[in-house]
């Protein structure tokens, strides 16, 4: 088969291949310029597996996802009060009305003791803490539940939303904190120096929220019918915690050490706490602070390690 020659583009003829021939770069391609392999890379392979036994709280990771807990508590603040025909008034009704019945049926029908001072205000300075503590606990109990088309789509740290559910509390407490305050003007009430204690009475209060709260929420997960439960559970906390009573009843009738023993329910430290602080109740911190204090940061950090080991669940039982 002959060789094509190529051919001159001006005269249309084919030049000579001869050593005195010039022919134009285009009649010849340029070769390819020979490419440079990389250099060796080294590959590392990432496996994906469920972690086992007990795991780290990897609190530096949700620290890194702090925007997206403000906006998740913005979000739930947003939810709670729109399309409300009340609107905040509701995180007044109900520690106002509950206070308005025990103040008929324990102050005057029962002549429940208040340690010298007005039944209402007395009762009303227990209230606003348990009523924080009791909406923070419902809120967290259910929260992986109502959210989890969200876990199941994207990855962050799924300690994000039983915090964020407790922490929309907040909003609450600061407004029956202010009526509680009116209501001290009422009677005539002058907090004491003690009240510079109130910050850690409030965090105690959230301490032991969260803590029971990422109990619950994990049980939950697994067993749907611990939503059932929760309203007698908080039923019996409520009863068990001195709000219309007070907790030197025990101390008289039983002594100190069984007071001491009461005092490992945490809200009994954060109720009489309230009304030492601000009302300057009799009621000084002593071991049932001590014990109320210790009891609420086991059941956070016992909380928090049980939630961390069953978070690799959520996804498929959720």
């Amino acid at each position: 088969m002959p060789f094509p020659m190529p051919t001159n583009q001006m005269t249309n003829q084919a030049p000579a291949l001869g050593v005195d021939s010039k022919l134009a770069p285009a009649d010849f391609p340029t070769p390819p310029t020979p490419v440079a392999e990389p250099p060796g890379r080294d590959y590392s392979v990432i496996r994906i597996q469920p972690i086992q036994g007990w795991v780290s709280l990897h609190l530096r990771e949700l620290w890194a996802y702090r925007e997206l807990l403000v906006f998740m508590v913005w979000r739930d603040i947003s939810v709670r009060y729109k399309q409300t025909a009340l609107g905040v008034s509701w995180a007044v009704i109900q520690p106002v009305f509950t206070m308005a019945i025990f103040s008929l049926l324990f102050g005057k029908l029962a002549g429940m003791h208040s340690d010298g001072l007005p039944y209402p205000v007395w009762c009303f300075a227990a209230l606003v803490p348990w009523t924080f503590f009791a909406n923070g606990l419902s809120s967290s109990a259910n929260s992986l539940v109502l959210h989890q088309n969200l876990i199941k789509k994207v990855y962050f740290p799924r300690l994000t939303i039983p915090i964020s559910a407790v922490l929309t509390g907040v909003v609450d407490f600061a407004i029956a904190f202010g009526i509680l305050v009116v209501l001290m003007l009422w009677y005539g009430i002058t907090p004491t120096a003690n009240i510079v204690f109130i910050p850690f009475f409030l965090l105690l209060t959230l301490v032991t929220s969260l803590g029971v709260g990422l109990w619950l929420c994990t049980l939950n997960v697994q067993f749907r019918d611990v939503r059932h439960a929760m309203p007698f559970l908080t039923q019996l906390w409520f009863y068990g915690t001195p709000i219309a009573y007070s907790s030197t009843l025990v101390s008289q009738k039983y002594g100190a050490f069984w007071q001491a023993v009461y005092g490992l329910n945490p809200m009994a430290g954060v109720a009489e706490g309230f009304r030492w602080a601000l009302l300057g109740a009799p009621t000084a911190p002593g071991p049932i602070f001590i014990a109320s204090s210790v009891t609420s940061v086991l059941l956070l950090v016992s909380g928090a390690f049980y939630f961390r080991r069953m978070e690799k669940t959520f996804s498929d039982l959720v």
